[in-house]
């Protein structure tokens, strides 16, 4: 079967069903594991509590850093403890390649309300074999509305600007979205952009431009760092994950302001580890989370889009009822006018060479 995609052919009547047939679940405990932050919290309100009711099975949520690292530990070692990770779309291929994750069957997820399957329901690329899309979310470019008094910064180009826009930037400490930026920054067009980092000159472009502004760089790693640089006033400008950046707006009432241009749009994905102590469980969980009737919840506690067509005309309010939430939506069109999709197959192949290239650069 086709890793990088599931079409309709891949939902068969036997296999309907059978999910339909299934018995209900038995109560016992599921391990959730996510990056943690506002998405875990966000997740914890749309699916997790209503699940738990529903199903009768307990959901212990962990909170990791780097999930594919542990769910890849875990697998190798034989010692799987988790049953449910979020893991990135590169990282769903790589990881389905090399055999440590369940293949995921989509007659598992509901079709929409007027009877589409599943699999004609999905934004492309958002069912692959061994992983389920959660959420369309980005990286953009935050800044602290207080440090630009005479203007603030609108592109992509600013971002690079210390001169016209003074102050540290914050920068992802890995290649994936550094290197993009970099590009991006530099004036290569959204479509152009992994064409022109598949090549030798590409790359050599994106580190020149990196250059520019390597002394002013204050490197994160873990998602929650990049609001609290600008909280700190350590940054003026960072790129960052939109939703920590919402809701440090929302829920702290930080002077942030976002720049759409420039916008990097991908997805992350539920994936079930081979030797999960609670497949049945896990695959019980993932068909909830993905039901569209139920996916538009998910916005209401976080500014990441519905990765189902049908769930993403559903859109409503924030969780305080009065704000909506289109606006801080990266699949909003305003906010993806301009927008580079990652390219999930480009960093399953890219990702080594470029990651000690880019170590290399930093030590050097």
């Amino acid at each position: 079967m086709n890793k990088r995609k599931i079409g309709p052919g891949a939902l068969g009547l036997a296999a309907l069903m059978a999910a339909a047939a299934a018995p209900a679940m038995a109560a016992g405990t599921l391990n959730v594991t996510t990056y943690g932050g506002a998405f875990a919290a966000a997740v914890a309100e749309a699916y997790v509590k209503p699940f738990q009711a529903d199903s009768g099975i307990t959901v212990q949520m962990i909170d990791d850093a780097d999930p594919p690292a542990k769910l890849k530990a875990e697998v190798e070692a034989k010692n799987v403890s988790g049953d449910v990770f979020e893991v990135e779309h590169s990282d769903v291929l790589r990881l389905c390649d090399e055999g440590l994750v369940e293949p995921i069957d989509p007659a598992i997820l509901k079709p929409t309300a007027d009877g589409t399957p599943a699999a004609d329901d999905y934004l492309p690329d958002a069912l692959t074999e061994c992983g389920t899309a959660i959420m369309v979310w980005s990286s953009v470019i935050a800044y602290d509305t207080s440090a630009f008094p005479n203007g603030e910064p609108k592109t992509v180009a600013d971002f690079f600007d210390t001169a016209k826009f003074p102050g540290k930037r914050g920068l992802i400490k890995r290649p994936k979205y550094s290197l993009e930026l970099a590009l991006l920054g530099d004036g290569v067009p959204a479509d152009q952009v992994y064409e022109t980092l598949a090549t030798p000159e590409g790359v050599d472009r994106a580190f020149k431009k990196l250059d520019s502004i390597k002394k002013d760089v204050v490197w994160w790693e873990a998602g929650a760092q990049a609001p609290q640089l600008l909280a700190d006033k350590e940054v003026t400008i960072t790129l960052a994950y939109n939703g920590r950046i919402f809701d440090a707006i929302m829920e702290e009432g930080k002077p942030f302001g976002f720049i759409w241009d420039g916008v990097n749009l991908d997805m992350d994905y539920w994936v079930v580890p081979k030797g999960a102590p609670n497949k049945d469980a896990a695959m019980q969980f993932i068909a909830y989370a993905s039901d569209p009737a139920r996916q538009p919840d998910l916005s209401k506690y976080i500014a990441y889009g519905p990765p189902r067509k049908s769930a993403a005309e559903n859109i409503g309010m924030y969780k305080d009822g009065k704000t909506e939430m289109a606006p801080y939506l990266p699949t909003t069109p305003a906010n993806s006018a301009s927008a580079l999709v990652n390219d999930a197959e480009f960093w399953a192949d890219h990702d080594g060479e470029l990651t000690e290239r880019f170590n290399a650069w930093l030590a050097g």
